[in-house]
């Protein structure tokens, strides 16, 4: 019997998949556990089109990741930080601190998990900070550290 995946089955295979398993296997586990549907022409005209919406709105999500990614490229958040004497920093510039600037001063919500700093900015200047948006795309946000007066 032909049975279409509605959930990752680890002997199996991945959701969406088409695969043959045995009428018993099917009717006992598969089909009763909602692992599953019986491959029928209906169901199967259901799976493309769900394919087709998918991939519809992957690169729906895609291009406005490009879009917010060009955004943050023209933007320039400042981050101001406590120094002593000589100039020298107390503590470091963190994703969290960034995070609050960008919505202080643009109104943009960013989350601060998908923030890569490759090191911690512990000196005043500027900095391209790069941040995950999708999969494929990853914006620069110019972030200008600066004494607090």
């Amino acid at each position: 019997m032909k049975v279409i995946l509605l959930e990752d089955v680890k002997t199996l295979g991945k959701k969406g998949e088409i695969v043959e398993v045995n009428d018993g296997y099917a009717r006992n586990f598969v089909l009763p556990k909602k692992l599953g549907l019986e491959a029928s022409t209906k169901n199967l005209n259901d799976l493309r089109l769900k394919k087709a919406n998918d991939e519809k709105l992957a690169a729906e999500q895609l291009e406005q990741a490009k879009q917010f990614a060009q955004k943050l490229a023209e933007l320039e958040v400042l981050v101001y930080i406590k120094a002593g004497e000589g100039g020298k920093t107390f503590g470091s510039v963190s994703s969290k601190e960034i995070v609050r600037a960008a919505l202080e001063q643009h109104g943009i919500e960013l989350d601060k998990k998908k923030i890569v700093l490759q090191e911690a900015i512990k000196n005043f200047g500027a900095y391209e900070v790069a941040i995950k948006l999708h999969p494929q795309v990853t914006g620069t946000l110019k972030v200008k550290v600066q004494e607090e007066k």
